[in-house]
């Protein structure tokens, strides 16, 4: 069977991270979304996706797929109820597509597929909006630790760290190396991943997991639920954030109630508030409706966009969205939405010139061995294009 995770209408809602990847690429938990599906079904999946997207991940139709909503985690109950589809029938809540079998080599039609679905009432982890990634980060992380550590015997841990709760509840994958921390499993799972490092003084509540050649550098201090993603250096202070993977925030400072995009770089003692001063809800700045909207929260911090930097001593207030290759810095606090390719801070911005974007982008990508692909390139040609108008 052929298995393609699919962009809703929460791809909108999803902006600026969703601006460079289908829902299903966002990272919840220890995993992203693809990489839960791939475990569970046992393979690669493809995309459909935004059409400029699709340069990059690709959809393979065929007479007999089945088209997972991506921003639906995966669960044993959902598995079942999917692997049991017959063709043109689907499974949903509410408005909201859960899966569809076709029996034809073509795109999916949504609106079609809604109407040959059956309502079901399925508990499941999905991801509507940027907060919920911060949010239903905890619950995420139990999930994947379960699903990653079932049956197996994690690495020793040195005895030069503290550990408050349960021991069981920490996992070390292979390489990873923990040294003189404090670790503390009462709230939920500690898990680090292959070649990880947590360094001396280190202090981790969990639920918390650390990608595979990730690093938590000397002091630093985590409150749970967090996530750091594969290839990033994080120091300083972080409660409840989630980092997408390939970027850093290596010195001291804050970042809380937060999600950071890929290759992104907080400079040193960069700061967010996460919590107004009158304690009333946070609103966002919401790509769809071109105004900022009242996400519910009383704690919400920033969002910011793959590729995009800032200078040191940077402060962000409450509710800050950071879009796509923006550059941040100077004194005073900048502006609570930052289009994508802006360049500068509370003094003014103008915009971060194309190829110098780029250029920048290069030498990041060459410090992890890596290059930047025609496609990759292509596609921030496409956001760049696409929000001159809000740099206007």
């Amino acid at each position: 069977m052929n298995y393609i995770l699919f962009d809703d209408y929460s791809w909108n809602n999803l902006r600026p991270l969703t601006f460079s990847k289908p829902i299903a690429e966002i990272r919840i938990g220890i995993l992203t979304i693809t990489e839960k599906w791939e475990l569970y079904l046992n393979g690669k999946l493809t995309f459909q996706t935004q059409e400029y997207l699709s340069v990059k991940y690709k959809a393979a139709y065929t007479n007999n797929s089945v088209f997972i909503n991506g921003k639906i985690s995966p669960t044993p109950e959902l598995l079942a109820r999917i692997n049991n589809l017959e063709f043109n029938h689907g499974i949903k809540t509410g408005n909201t597509l859960i899966a569809f079998r076709s029996n034809i080599a073509s795109p999916l039609d949504i609106k079609a597929a809604l109407i040959n679905s059956e309502e079901v009432a399925i508990n499941y982890l999905s991801v509507e909006n940027v907060w919920d990634i911060f949010s239903k980060n905890g619950e995420a992380i139990k999930q994947d630790f379960e699903l990653l550590t079932r049956g197996r015997t994690s690495q020793s841990l040195s005895s030069s760290n503290m550990v408050i709760g349960d021991a069981n509840a920490i996992f070390l994958e292979e390489g990873a190396i923990v040294e003189a921390a404090i670790l503390n499993t009462k709230s939920g799972p500690i898990y680090i991943g292959k070649g990880a490092e947590i360094m001396e003084g280190s202090v981790v509540r969990g639920p918390f997991a650390l990608c595979e050649h990730s690093a938590l550098k000397l002091g630093t201090k985590v409150y749970g639920p967090s996530t750091i993603g594969p290839h990033s250096k994080v120091g300083g202070e972080i409660n409840n954030s989630v980092i997408f993977g390939f970027s850093n925030k290596a010195h001291d400072g804050f970042l809380g109630n937060s999600v950071i995009g890929e290759w992104c770089n907080l400079g040193a003692d960069t700061n967010n508030s996460n919590l107004k001063n009158n304690y009333g809800n946070v609103k966002l700045y919401n790509y769809t409706q071109q105004k900022m909207m009242d996400t519910g929260l009383q704690f919400c911090g920033l969002i910011m966009g793959d590729h995009s930097k800032c200078g040191i001593n940077t402060m962000f207030n409450t509710g800050t969205v950071v879009g796509v290759g923006a550059n941040i810095f100077g004194g005073g606090f900048p502006p609570t939405h930052i289009p994508s390719f802006s360049w500068g801070g509370a003094e003014g911005m103008e915009e971060y010139k194309f190829d110098k974007m780029v250029e920048t982008a290069n030498r990041v990508y060459a410090r992890r061995y890596l290059t930047m692909t025609t496609e990759e390139k292509q596609i921030l040609q496409t956001i760049f294009d696409a929000t001159q108008k809000d740099r206007k």
